[in-house]
């Protein structure tokens, strides 16, 4: 796994413990709102990493990635704590 890979797969791995957290411990009410902090705090972290890279080349892409992975992941989230 190259080390740009890494920096996706740590954004993706902070939305799933975000989620587990939010879903574990926020009410139903209240979980939307936190799974879009988490949404925001993963975007914050992407473009930290990607900066901290300082590779021009593949930047777009890897924001890209990382975000919409996390996006994903919060999306199903989302859907399993509605429905439960």
């Amino acid at each position: 796994m190259s080390w740009h890979w890494r920096t996706i797969a740590t954004v993706w791995l902070l939305a799933i413990v975000g989620a587990i957290l939010t879903g574990l411990l926020a009410t139903p009410a209240s979980a939307l709102g936190w799974f879009g902090l988490t949404l925001a705090g993963c975007t914050l972290v992407t473009l930290g990493l990607q900066i901290a890279t300082g590779t021009k080349e593949g930047y777009v892409k890897r924001v890209t990635l990382s975000i919409a992975g996390a996006l994903v992941i919060l999306v199903a989230a989302t859907i399993v704590v509605a429905l439960l």
